[in-house]
């Protein structure tokens, strides 16, 4: 399936959104604009690389925006009015993105993306505040349902007054960056998961999407399998038994990401997570990472007040927003 314009546009009427559920040529195009900010864009990029390895196959709409209307290339929009640029809140404030041109002279430069993997959440990244409603618009002419939004908190937002469905949740989220790793000692040791581990672990992921009120419409066996394939599961083990988790995906451009992190209930409070989340932390380190990073949920001070102990630092805030 080819590109498909979108019907809607920017404020200055000069660029549209350019829709494409083919994963290769969203990934030639947008493909740098996204690793100019690997740490920004770190979901995108790691969804990015799911689809392209076979998961997610079914309802997955990815799209872009370009500098100016491609069926009118010599009309330039401006979405570079700093007012009008997103970017998440955090110590050094929003940070606007150069647009990155393509290696064609006469194509427009992509300023903003979208990645939709239903029923998961859809991805907003650093995008003009003001294209959100045309974005909206062009989802909603294509009958594409959309549950939930995840972004930058101003860019999500401003998404959902755009939307048609009303917010019904939302779940406030942090990025940090690791800065210089601090011990985590705790009794046992990291083990890398294995093949046989799968059904363990998919049981351990789904009670943790329980209890984060994360969508569990979708089965997370697939997304386990792969990331044990790939040796991103880490578990720590106390007398012989997994006690914690701790994923790291692989290294893209340097970045690596921690996430999730599981304790089971009863064996809280001895810092099983924190040796989890240190031992992913030192496997990404050793595997090349140049920029480790993790997401947590802003509602949990534990987690927080955990992963800043370890030597993580705010980058900035997210947030998803549930739909009713």
């Amino acid at each position: 399936m080819g590109a498909l314009p979108g019907t809607g546009g920017l404020s200055t009427g000069r660029a549209r959104w350019t829709f494409t559920a083919d994963v290769e040529e969203f990934a030639e195009i947008v493909g740098p604009w996204l690793l100019r900010d690997p740490v920004r864009n770190t979901v995108q990029l790691t969804v990015l690389r799911g689809i392209r390895s076979g998961l997610h196959g079914y309802g997955v709409l990815m799209g872009w925006l370009s500098d100016r209307d491609p069926a009118n290339p010599a009309n330039p929009a401006n979405p570079a009015n700093p007012a009008d640029r997103a970017g998440p809140a955090g110590p050094a404030g929003p940070v606007p993105p150069a647009p990155v041109a393509s290696a064609d002279t006469a194509a427009p430069a992509v300023v903003g993306a979208i990645l939709h993997t239903a029923p998961y959440p859809l991805l907003l990244g650093d995008v003009p505040l003001t294209t959100l409603p045309a974005l909206a618009a062009d989802l909603i002419g294509r009958e594409h349902e959309v549950a939930a939004v995840r972004g930058p908190v101003d860019v999500a937002e401003a998404f959902a007054r755009a939307w048609w469905r009303p917010e019904r949740r939302r779940r406030p989220e942090r990025l940090y960056r690791l800065e210089t790793l601090a011990a985590a000692p705790a009794p046992g040791k990291p083990r890398t998961a294995s093949a046989a581990d799968v059904p363990l672990a998919t049981e351990w992921v789904r009670a943790f999407q329980a209890e984060a009120h994360v969508d569990v419409r979708a089965d997370p066996a697939p997304v386990v399998s792969a990331r044990v394939n790939r040796d991103e599961l880490v578990w720590w083990e106390d007398d012989g038994r997994p006690v914690a988790f701790a994923c790291v995906s692989t290294p893209i451009s340097g970045m690596s990401r921690i996430g999730p992190v599981y304790t089971p209930p009863p064996l809280r409070g001895r810092g099983y997570a924190g040796a989890a989340t240190h031992a992913a932390t030192r496997k990404a380190l050793d595997e090349g990472a140049d920029e480790v990073l993790l997401i947590t949920d802003l509602s949990n001070p534990v987690s927080n007040s955990l992963y800043q102990r370890l030597g993580y630092r705010p980058v900035g805030d997210y947030v998803t927003i549930d739909f009713g």
